[in-house]
């Protein structure tokens, strides 16, 4: 559909491979490689006259500078194609490919490997807590196995370690943090004290599922609410965390307006906070948090991999602690998701799902319970239970 196409993600996500497979034609440079690096910060136009399209340029975002001169090839070709980038999703870099390539560049997230990538099946929708997605869902491939939860949700879904059964988690999780320190956080921001940065990535590990309180974090971390501030846009911005926005159009002010925090990797949240083993996580005290943060991350996924950049994903909780953990918007219809670490569904678990009633100019979408029960089933004459591996 593009002249250009730009795949951002986190850190060892799979960017540059997965653009090697679908286009290996490409000639491929990355800004990794100084001498290249500077001769593209420099003189831009000589960069790409030496380097013409097809062209993969790795690690955009350290020569923002390469888009003028980008749009000037494109608007003279007029072809599709012609250029594919990657890099971390960083706000000088979204900022500059916003003006200078709107129209021309199709965007692109990329998260960890889903539960259908890890079981092999085929193309699926966006998740929806309907009929027709579990019906889908089920004809496209094999399904996660249930038993198997715990185990991928302490073990994360980043590619390497979910492919390469022997690696061992706790060297592996160490390096990607320690790279993370050193190359990419000096890259956005200039943090100065590595120590506090390290407690305050542990204390937004601890809060996944939570709502958002950046004074308790801030105070905790010996450090500046703007300060938190801007080190959690930092953790925004390369996709380590993910905030969950209530949903309040046409809402009275009795709703909660502070965003719900969620790690995208467990895996990484389960190694800053010590939980060594699957059985370990799945017995302590943040195992439910753990389980509802995986389930959101993987329809986050479900959404990204489907090509769209803002989720319709909500959570919905008033100010008497009534709450809905999800609600996706889609076609005028809010759809309300509950997530249980359970295996045993019933009725009461949906009972919340008749707040949506309450909120003016909405329309109450099919609904539904993501847990650890075998196989769908109904609950009510438009909720069902989703287990685990539908996802």
């Amino acid at each position: 559909m593009f002249s250009a196409v730009l795949v951002t993600g986190p850190r060892q996500v799979g960017k540059t491979t997965l653009l090697q497979h679908i286009f290996p034609s490409a000639n491929h440079v990355t800004m990794d490689e100084p001498l290249l690096r500077e001769t593209a910060v420099e003189s831009p136009n000589a960069f790409l006259k030496a380097n013409p399209p097809p062209l993969f340029v790795d690690e955009v975002q350290k020569a923002p500078g390469l888009f003028e001169p980008v749009k000037a090839a494109i608007d003279a070709s007029r072809k599709k194609g012609l250029f594919f980038f990657s890099g971390s999703q960083q706000f000088n870099m979204m900022e500059q490919v916003t003006e200078s390539l709107a129209g021309r560049v199709g965007v692109l997230t990329l998260l960890g490997l889903s539960l259908r990538e890890r079981a092999g099946a085929s193309y699926v929708p966006p998740f929806l807590p309907s009929p027709d997605y579990v019906t889908q869902r089920r004809k496209a491939g094999p399904l996660f196995p249930a038993e198997e939860a715990w185990n991928a949700i302490w073990r994360g879904s980043l590619p390497e370690i979910v492919v390469e059964k022997n690696f061992s988690w706790e060297k592996f999780y160490a390096s990607f943090v320690n790279t993370y320190l050193e190359r990419d956080i000096h890259q956005l921001v200039n943090i100065g004290d590595t120590i506090k940065f390290t407690r305050f990535l542990r204390l937004v590990a601890a809060r996944t599922g939570q709502l958002l309180n950046l004074s308790t974090i801030a105070a905790d971390s010996e450090i500046s609410v703007p300060t938190a501030q801007r080190w959690l846009s930092v953790l925004t911005a390369s996709h380590l965390v993910y905030l969950l926005q209530p949903y309040s159009v046409n809402v009275t002010k009795r709703v909660v307006r502070t965003p719900k925090l969620y790690f995208l990797d467990t895996g990484l949240a389960a190694y800053l906070l010590g939980w060594l083993t699957p059985d370990v996580l799945r017995k302590g005290a943040l195992s439910g948090a753990f389980f509802e943060t995986f389930v959101i991350s993987e329809i986050v996924k479900s959404f990204y991999n489907d090509g769209v950049l803002n989720p319709p994903l909500y959570f919905y909780r008033d100010k008497e602690q009534h709450e809905i953990d999800l609600l996706i918007d889609v076609n005028g219809a809010l759809h309300p998701v509950e997530i249980k670490s359970h295996s045993d569904p019933s009725p009461k678990d949906i009972r919340s799902f008749s707040l949506i009633d309450q909120i003016a100019g909405t329309q109450r979408g099919e609904g539904g319970v993501v847990c650890l029960y075998e196989k769908p089933q109904p609950l009510s004459e438009s909720d069902l239970v989703i287990p685990f591996g539908y996802l």
